[in-house]
């Protein structure tokens, strides 16, 4: 036999001794009680609430009146209000525009002098009526009418009344006359025709005074209400023709939210739709400067008739007071400064004071699972819930379940595979325990 065999043999055996012995001398190992994993998840306590119930919505801010400034008549621009510029604030009654007052003011002095002369012709009238009814009173004392001077007769009446054969070749005297030439001769002779008429004048000429009035005030156009200039287009010099646009003025006495809601939603307003009903409170909050404002509110009106598209009732949530009125909600600065106005087409958040549903709790609108269902960790088993879903929003839904004043721990995790009963832990019980061992581990 070879030595290399040999070697090799040697090798083999000196290796399975030592195996032999490694298996030989290895310590037994210690047997441990197998301990079944229980699911860790987040949880928060499930709070309940009773009352009124918030209904949560957004819309933008528009302006509740909104008037297009024009002239009502032609003329040159003569000056222009420095504050008619888009974005500043011109207060009510302000004159925005003046045209020129030439030729109206010539209007109004001609119109002036028609009424003085129209009130001389009827003073002369009034004058005239009272000498013919002396006339007449004295003609007819005297059946002949012999006392009648020819002058005065010829003044108060026409000339077939005076008879005679000089009468315009009238009838022969004694013939007998139509009624209604009579009647209308009486008439004439009372001189009031003329006076009526001298009076019907003067009314004309001071109605054309008037009118002439009224368009030299319209050469100053005024701001008919306080408010934001939101368009401008006029220059001094500029030649305008009546209704042409000037500029866009915008209240700033009430703005108005317009938001969208379902009929579940607004039926959660009182007295949403009933005419005449009292005003509802609300609050409008925005975002300005890396601070959050809120301003009161109420809601105005609603519509009556359903949107075409979303199927939804609109809402209209007047602001009184958008350009003072604001107030600091949740702030991250230490200085709130003033408050900043309302800003007409920001998106902001409403908050509309519902109706009593009686017990419900606002929940992380993440943890209402699919099908209206939230997971409560009670006694370190889960329960399934299905809730009612009375209001939602991005963040927060308010849910009421029969079940729950029982209480609980809302799972706001994820959970594989949710069973009805199944044991879990809550992290922040464990946190919770955790930091009470280690308190204990120091006194100690």
């Amino acid at each position: 036999m070879s030595r290399q065999l040999l070697y090799s043999l040697g090798l083999l055996g000196a290796a399975t001794l030592i195996a032999a012995l490694m298996i030989a001398l290895r310590p037994e190992p210690t047997e441990e009680e197998r301990v079944e994993q229980v699911p860790l998840v987040e949880a928060v306590a499930l709070e309940t609430s009773s009352g009124p119930i918030p209904v949560l919505a957004a819309g933008t801010v528009q302006a509740r009146e909104e008037v297009v400034i024009a002239a009502e008549i032609s003329g040159r621009l003569t000056y222009v209000n420095p504050e008619f510029r888009v974005g500043s604030a011109i207060p009510a009654g302000a004159t925005v525009l003046r045209i020129d007052q030439t030729d109206y003011l010539n209007q109004v002095r001609v119109a002036e002098a028609d009424v003085a002369a129209q009130r001389v012709a009827v003073l002369e009238a009034e004058q005239e009526v009272k000498i013919a009814s002396e006339e007449l009173e004295r003609f007819a004392a005297r059946e002949d009418g012999a006392g009648l001077s020819v002058q005065n007769q010829n003044r108060i009446l026409p000339p077939r009344a005076m008879g005679g054969e000089a009468a315009l070749n009238g009838p022969a005297q004694g013939a007998a006359k139509p009624a209604s030439e009579n009647a209308a001769n009486g008439i004439l002779a009372t001189r009031e025709p003329q006076l009526q008429s001298a009076r019907a004048a003067l009314d004309r000429a001071e109605a054309n005074l008037a009118d002439a009035r009224t368009r030299l005030d319209r050469t100053r156009v005024r701001a008919p209400f306080a408010g934001l200039v939101r368009s401008e287009s006029a220059a001094v010099g500029q030649l305008v023709q009546p209704a042409e646009p000037l500029g866009t003025l915008v209240a700033a006495g009430a703005y108005e939210v317009r938001i969208s809601l379902t009929s579940q939603e607004a039926g959660l307003i009182p007295g949403l739709l009933d005419r005449g009903s009292a005003r509802v409170p609300a609050s409008v909050t925005a975002a300005y400067g890396g601070q959050t404002w809120r301003w009161n509110a109420y809601v105005d009106r609603a519509n009556a008739i359903l949107d075409e598209t979303t199927r939804n009732i609109e809402v209209f949530v007047r602001v009184p007071d958008p350009v003072s009125g604001g107030k600091l909600g949740q702030s991250t600065a230490s200085d709130a400064g003033r408050p900043p106005p309302l800003l007409i087409g920001d998106f902001v958040n409403v908050e509309i004071t519902g109706a009593s549903v009686g017990t419900y709790a606002a929940v992380p609108a993440d943890a209402v699972r699919p099908g209206n269902q939230v997971w409560v960790v009670r006694g370190g088993k889960l329960a399934i819930l299905p809730v009612k879903v009375i209001q939602r929003s991005d963040d927060i839904a308010y849910i009421a379940t029969p079940t729950l004043d029982e209480g609980g721990q809302l799972v706001t995790g994820s959970l594989t595979a949710p069973i009805e009963g199944m044991a879990l832990r809550v992290a922040a019980r464990e946190a919770q325990a955790g930091s009470g061992d280690a308190a204990d581990n120091s006194g100690a």
